[in-house]
């Protein structure tokens, strides 16, 4: 009983620790450096998990629909979602950025109508919304403590909540034709039943990889790209951002779609905002105030109605 919901709120922790990795990686190799380096070191990862779990490195029995809907979810939640996250990280940093992705749950919520059918109870919605409002009073900040946030920082926010809460709805999509394609492989009595959101996860990571790498040779970050693989250093932060970002964090996210609809998993996944608080002041020296105290205590009394 509440699988999903216990399983997203350990993805908000995983995704947490992803964000400050990330910001710091991120500023260091620049934003499609980064990502494709954080995509070939996920792909190494979740290879090594399948091939001990299933017996094959890579993911095996999926047919073309599975493909397609998992490669679309890669190309608008990895290429253009997470492009437009790191890109937002550089220029306002993952403690701001964070807010801009309390859009993502109603994304989720709205295309999990539309593509998936999925309904939501009146108390869900209005736990969605609750939760919603509480992290954006903890990350508003009044104006006589306000600086300027840029424009393009801004934008770049936007464009990753709404491709993180799409990029979901169309995992959950491609899991399902996953499921009925490879149930040989991925037994429901099975224990490999559980690797099958990474063998889903490793597909959008193909589609990420081949994305950003063509992207970044198109603008000419090829030696970009091999730079950011010989700094040590940044290196270090990537994978740290691969092993909490992509490979546990993505992976858990799609095994949580399986057990909750899209929008209460994007919600509760959603909680990094209240989560980065503490990590952000011990690490970047950003002080917490009590507006941002009551923010989340009001988003966390906005996740238990999804336990109720």
């Amino acid at each position: 009983m509440y699988t999903g919901e216990l399983i997203s709120l350990s993805v908000t922790i995983s995704w947490t620790i992803c964000a400050l990795f990330a910001e710091v990686a991120s500023k260091r190799m620049e934003s499609l450096p980064f990502n494709v380096v954080r995509m070939v070191l996920s792909l190494l990862m979740i290879g090594g998990l399948l091939w001990c779990v299933t017996g094959f490195p890579y993911p095996t029995g999926a047919d073309s629909d599975t493909w397609l809907w998992l490669s679309l979810s890669g190309f608008v939640g990895y290429v253009l979602g997470d492009f437009c996250l790191f890109n937002c990280y550089i220029h306002i940093g993952s403690r701001y950025g964070q807010l801009l992705m309390t859009i993502a749950p109603p994304t989720a919520a709205i295309f999990g109508w539309l593509i998936l059918g999925q309904q939501m109870s009146v108390l869900a919605i209005l736990g969605m919304l609750i939760t919603v409002s509480g992290i954006a009073l903890a990350i508003h900040r009044p104006k006589s403590d306000e600086t300027k946030l840029s424009t393009k920082g801004i934008l770049y926010g936007i464009g990753a909540a709404i491709g993180q809460g799409i990029g979901l709805v169309l995992s959950a999509k491609g899991l399902k034709c996953f499921e009925v394609s490879a149930a040989d492989i991925f037994s429901a009595n099975d224990h490999t039943m559980l690797a099958l959101p990474f063998a889903g996860t490793m597909i959008r990571a193909i589609t990420g990889l081949i994305g950003f790498t063509v992207w970044s040779l198109l603008i000419g970050k090829g030696p970009g790209i091999i730079k950011a693989f010989t700094d040590g250093k940044g290196m270090l932060f990537a994978i740290g951002a691969a092993v909490t970002g992509p490979f546990i964090g993505v992976g858990l996210s799609l095994m949580a779609t399986q057990y909750t609809s899209t929008g209460i998993a994007q919600t509760i996944m959603s909680l990094t905002p209240i989560f980065i608080l503490l990590p952000t002041y011990l690490f970047f020296h950003q002080k917490i105030t009590w507006r941002e105290i009551a923010g989340a205590v009001v988003a966390v009394g906005g996740v238990t109605l999804f336990f109720v």
